[in-house]
């Protein structure tokens, strides 16, 4: 674990090391006794490691009881009153007697295995999560990659053994709006919920969804959206404004707001400051501490912080980079942002004057494992995309091209080249682009458009990789991903050049970036694949790509 910078308050009140929780979302589990979570969907044997706690065991049993027979009665959905019901996120779910001999006996091993409840003082740990962007998992294409879902829940998992531990998600989950950016989402917000997540604030990314699939979403996975600010086009509120939250003889409010700029289109968005004070006039007496979850960009985060005396804690994001935790009066501010790479532990002690939380920014990087369930949600995830089999347009992937293109501006396929560039396809045959598909199948990411762009043909072009299913023959990087789509040089070699022409250099950055490629360098690459004419001297290409290059298609 990297802790990158550390900001220590004053004593404060604590809270108590609770009982780790069991959902339930099914009838056939998958038992973590790391996350203590009661999976609904089928899982591959030995996926999740075996269960040694009978008190764990008796918990599963009487979550599923409650699931598969009574119905879930705390299923936390998306509704719109402004505060959502008081909850006590580790506490057990209230259910009728017939059920008593269960329960008597879950207490008792409870009791005797020296697991306290969730009311109990102990140490309380908040961590913040925010603007990831769709990444829910590293790509992979180089090692020291950071972030992701597998290796957030390890986090967890390890806190929950020393702390109470309050999960939240400051916004801008997803990465877009399309169908592929939606399934996406809807994996993440899988993986939120069974790190038990407490609140969930409406970012920019969230609210242009529009409330309609926001409610539908919440209802589909049960984790509990917040904000005080965002109202539909008839005014009202699209989630509750405030969670309510007792945890080790605590109550927390959390609060979410979004930045006026983010507005969608049919939302309104009011004043963060205003809807804030608003919401704590409205749970008056309910709660001890006050935390703000504020999407908005890092000046106006600052400004509200400094605004907003009478809360505690305020996290915010998108602000390009965490904030390390740092007081502006009392008021403890900090970031998370940055593709989830990292998070922002917050800490109350046990015991002291109120106030004083201690923060630090968290990398995860390559030091935490991978959470064995959260890789399982993964693999779903995969699976899904691979039954879809989205193609370039069900993504936000790629940009618009531009209308009125010759109708010979098309891909023409890699082995069109060989005839007449025998000694290159040679080179190429031999360079890693030839096998580039079969790093993405050994890791079951082939079916990944966000993969997909990089290791396919003329991605999102004419003529150029469509799906799996559609273009089998168009996938690896082909000659057109650096030279462009080259139907009409095909047709006439003499009359036609290649598209991107000298320009062909400057391809290698569009996905051998800074995040994909750290250590690319055009002197030390290029040779690997010289083919043709040597480069001219001056012919390097950029070391960032402009924002022209941005925009190209790979």
């Amino acid at each position: 674990m990297r802790v990158l910078a550390e900001e220590k308050g004053q004593g404060t009140r604590g809270e108590g090391r609770g009982r780790l929780r069991a959902t339930s979302r099914g009838c056939r589990p998958c038992l973590n006794t790391r996350t203590m979570t009661v999976w609904a969907e089928p899982v591959s044997p030995g996926a999740c490691p075996p269960v040694p706690h009978l008190w764990f065991l008796a918990e599963c049993h009487y979550r599923l009881v409650q699931q598969c027979f009574l119905g879930d009665v705390r299923s936390t959905l998306l509704s719109k009153p402004a505060v959502a019901p008081q909850e006590n996120i580790d506490s057990p779910v209230p259910r009728p007697s017939p059920l008593a001999p269960s329960f008597i006996l879950l207490l008792t091993l409870t009791f005797a295995t020296g697991c306290w409840t969730s009311n109990d003082p102990a140490p309380l740990v908040v961590l913040a999560s925010g603007d990831t962007g769709g990444r829910i998992v590293p790509c992979g294409c180089t090692s020291n990659q950071s972030g992701g879902l597998p290796r957030r829940a390890t986090l967890v998992e390890r806190l929950r053994g020393e702390a109470q531990v309050v999960v939240v998600e400051v916004g801008g989950a997803p990465a877009g709006t399309s169908v592929y950016d939606r399934i996406k989402f809807e994996a993440i917000l899988r993986g939120e919920k069974a790190m038990g997540i407490a609140a969930h604030n409406i970012g920019e990314a969230e609210a242009a969804f529009g409330p309609d699939v926001l409610m539908e979403l919440a209802n589909q996975t049960g984790v509990p959206f917040i904000s005080a600010n965002v109202l539909d086009a008839e005014g009202q509120p699209v989630a509750p404004a405030v969670r309510l939250i007792e945890k080790a003889g605590r109550r927390l409010a959390v609060i979410g707001v979004l930045s006026q700029r983010f507005a969608a289109p049919g939302l309104t968005v009011r004043p963060p400051r205003e809807a804030v004070l608003e919401t704590l006039r409205e749970v008056k007496g309910k709660f001890d501490t006050a935390i703000v979850l504020a999407y908005l960009p890092e000046d106006e985060l600052r400004e509200l912080a400094q605004a907003l005396p009478e809360v505690d804690v305020v996290l915010g994001g998108p602000t390009g980079q965490p904030i390390v935790p740092k007081r502006q009066g009392p008021t403890l501010l900090s970031s998370a942002t940055n593709e989830g790479k990292f998070v922002i532990r917050l800490d109350l002690p046990e015991k002291g004057p109120a106030g004083a939380w201690s923060g630090s920014v968290v990398e995860l990087d390559e030091s935490f494992a991978d959470d064995s369930c959260q890789v399982e949600n993964v693999k779903q995830f995969y699976e899904e995309l691979g039954r879809r089999d989205l193609t370039p347009e069900e993504t936000s992937l790629v940009k618009a091209l531009p209308t009125g293109l010759p109708d010979d501006y098309r891909v023409a396929g890699t082995t069109s080249c060989f005839e007449c560039h025998e000694e290159e396809a040679a080179v190429w045959r031999k360079s890693r682009h030839a096998h580039a598909w079969q790093s993405l199948e050994k890791k079951g990411a082939h079916v990944d458009p966000a993969c997909q762009r990089c290791h396919t043909v003329g991605y999102g072009l004419p003529g150029g990789f469509r799906s799996v299913t559609r273009s089998p023959k168009l996938t690896n990087v082909g000659c057109e991903d650096c030279h462009g789509p080259s139907l009409a040089h095909v047709k006439k070699p003499e009359t036609y050049k290649t598209t991107y022409g000298a320009g062909a250099t400057d391809r290698c950055t569009v996905c051998h970036d800074q995040e994909n490629s750290p250590r690319f360098d055009y002197s030390t690459y290029w040779p690997q694949i010289q083919h043709g004419v040597p480069a001219a001297e001056g012919t390097e290409p950029k070391t960032k790509m402009s924002e022209t290059d941005k925009g190209k298609n790979p």
